[in-house]
């Protein structure tokens, strides 16, 4: 599914239009953008959490010459863990 079949569904769920699940979409998207780039976690009870990980720096391999170690600088990764209702519904 890609987003504007995401908001057709979206629209059709909750009786609005395509242009109003698209703005309420990208309102939601922005809000958790803009959490998890304070460093917030996002929670939605049943859905899941949206939370910022970090990596630390690490030694790794350049693909094209396997022989060459390369490093990795630590990084922040955005990170989605799944809530007990949606592992449920996946699985049923």
């Amino acid at each position: 599914m890609n987003k504007q079949e995401l908001v057709a569904s979206i629209a059709t769920k909750s009786s609005l239009t395509k242009k109003d699940a698209e703005k309420a979409l990208n309102g939601f998207l922005a809000s958790v953008e803009e959490a998890l780039a304070k460093g917030e976690k996002v929670q939605l009870v049943g859905f899941g959490t949206f939370e910022v990980r970090q990596r630390k720096a690490r030694e790794g391999r350049n693909p094209r010459n396997p022989e060459e170690v390369i490093k990795i600088p630590a990084s922040k990764a955005p990170v989605f863990r799944s809530g007990k209702a949606l592992k449920e519904a996946v699985n049923k």
